[in-house]
């Protein structure tokens, strides 16, 4: 509890800082006095906590464990001190990767063996009774029910086997709910797929690169977020750093759009490179990050959708034969010379010899050397217009945060203690989950890293101009991680339960941390 306090106090100690955002020159000012603090309630033990879901009505949580292929159920009606109902067992259906609930009914989204089958989405009722399944395209990543009920929508990864020999069509699933759940037949369920988009010409900045593979196979769906009117979904498709657009009733593609490159040579996008360096050195470097988003969220403004990413960022790594590993660091590879003309300096592992970047874009006049360097991520989140054109993005300041309050353990890894600067050669604090929530008449986004861990919280009410609030980080850096006495590790799933929803009146963050095993119940109160 005294590391939980002293993190909180740094948090508003630090809501002062500016926030610049580097999209179209728009600035943000310094952020005013709080309006919400983030107040740690508990912390349940249980699984490999990944991602949750919950039911109002039994205010009971779904967590995914796909570590023993199973569904936990846990009561939060006090959640001061959550208490464990059931474990639901997945192991007769598959692997589950999401879960979500809509009016009693609880979907899952489970993976084959192997997992470049078909999935399948299963469904139960709150008590955990089976209520029926269908089956979807080749590893249902996320799932997520429409605003109105009507629809349940999947994203399909469709990621190769480990030797890159089958690689299956990336998909989203359409679940029509109208029927109700216990008359669903494989008929309700129709695919949007993207062959359309085979043999077109793309953006730029939307990679395609897999060995062999049409665009359709190359595209990997990773989560989606759906339009306030039910409408339309937004699908992120991570490794290929671009956005889709579904028409969701039609159970089609409209519209496919790459992200760009963020410029870490600009004012703003500072970076810190190197894990060899024994310092916090975040500054700028001449190097693009692909944005390649995980997590996807979307709201309105000015009642037009607006979406937010959590920027994590995702190599390829096949380690099979023939496989494909897309990885490398500059320090290995050769350096145009007129790009680069202090390439020597560069290679430095102090400066961006560490640098982990991808081998599949740089050369832009193929003869051999790297012109540009292209690392994964973008060490930040984002907002975007329902376009895909991007109205903010928060730059360098998430590592700016993190080294403020965490100066010992900055850009730590996940899963061990005494880590400092591990990850500043791949992703940083990597940005992976994130909510969006609506609590005293302001909009938040919550934003959590994977790697040194915590929540760091925005008002983006005004989605050109959001403003630095809180962080909090629940992770005990004196402990050891392995004997599981470090607190929460690696947020992987962020769950924001609105006030007419919460059984304590006050909005509720929801925390899912993969590597502890935790789920983390957070208070969202008023600061003043």
């Amino acid at each position: 509890m005294i590391n939980r306090i002293a993190y909180s106090a740094i948090a508003l100690a630090l809501s002062g800082l500016a926030v610049s955002a580097n999209a179209g020159g728009k600035g943000v000012a310094a952020s005013a006095a709080p309006v919400i603090e983030l107040s740690f309630l508990a912390s349940h033990q249980g699984g490999g906590a990944e991602i949750s879901a919950f039911d109002p009505a039994t205010k009971r949580l779904f967590i995914t464990n796909a570590g023993d292929q199973s569904l936990e159920v846990v009561n939060i009606s006090n959640p001061s001190a959550p208490v464990a109902v059931k474990v639901i067992d997945l192991a007769a259906f598959g692997g589950p990767n999401s879960v979500a609930v809509h009016n009693g009914v609880v979907a899952v989204a489970v993976e084959a063996e192997p997992k470049t089958d078909p999935g399948h989405v299963v469904f139960f009722d709150t008590d955990g009774g089976y209520l029926a399944q269908v089956m979807v395209g080749s590893l249902p990543d996320m799932l997520t029910f429409t605003p109105n009920g009507r629809y349940l929508v999947v994203a399909n990864e469709g990621e190769p086997n480990d030797d890159y020999t089958v690689d299956p069509e990336g998909t989203v699933s359409i679940i029509d709910m109208a029927g109700g759940v216990k008359n669903l037949s494989q008929g309700d369920v129709r695919t949007a797929s993207f062959a359309a988009f085979n043999g077109a010409q793309l953006d730029a900045s939307i990679r395609v690169f897999g060995p062999n593979a049409s665009v359709a196979q190359d595209l990997e769906p990773e989560y989606i977020a759906v339009s306030a009117d039910s409408r339309t979904a937004y699908v992120t498709l991570q490794e290929n750093n671009a956005l889709a657009k579904i028409d969701i009733a039609a159970a089609e593609v409209a519209s496919l759009t790459g992200l760009g490159f963020k410029d870490h040579s600009l004012p703003g996008n500072e970076l810190d490179a190197s894990d060899r360096d024994g310092a916090i050195n975040i500054r700028n470097w001449p190097v693009f990050g692909m944005y390649q988003p995980d997590t996807v969220a979307a709201f309105s403004y000015l009642g037009k959708t607006h979406l937010v990413t959590a920027n994590e960022g995702d190599a390829r790594e096949y380690e099979g034969t023939p496989g494909f590993v897309e990885l490398e660091r500059v320090r290995n590879v050769t350096l145009d010379p007129v790009a680069f003309p202090n390439g020597s300096t560069l290679r430095d592992n102090a400066n961006l010899g560490r640098l982990r970047i991808t081998t599949t874009l740089g050369d832009t006049d193929g003869d051999g050397d790297f012109d540009e360097l292209h690392a994964f991520g973008a060490r930040s989140f984002s907002i975007w217009s329902s376009e895909g054109e991007q109205v903010y993005d928060s730059g360098s300041v998430l590592e700016r945060i993190t080294a403020a309050a965490l100066p010992a353990d900055f850009n730590s890894t996940d899963d061990e203690n005494g880590s400092f600067d591990s990850r500043s050669d791949d992703k940083g604090p990597e940005p992976e989950g994130l909510a969006i929530g609506e609590a005293y008449g302001r909009t938040y986004a919550f934003v959590g890293l994977e790697r040194i861990g915590g929540v760091v919280v925005f008002d983006i009410s005004n989605p050109m101009a959001p403003t630095y609030i809180q962080y909090i980080n629940t992770r005990d850096f004196a402990g050891d991680a392995e004997q599981g006495t470090a607190g929460d590790l690696a947020p992987e799933g962020l769950l924001f339960i609105p006030r007419g929803e919460s059984p304590t009146g006050n909005p509720l963050l929801v925390v899912t941390n993969e590597v502890s095993g935790t789920t983390t119940v957070f208070s969202v109160g008023r600061a003043r």
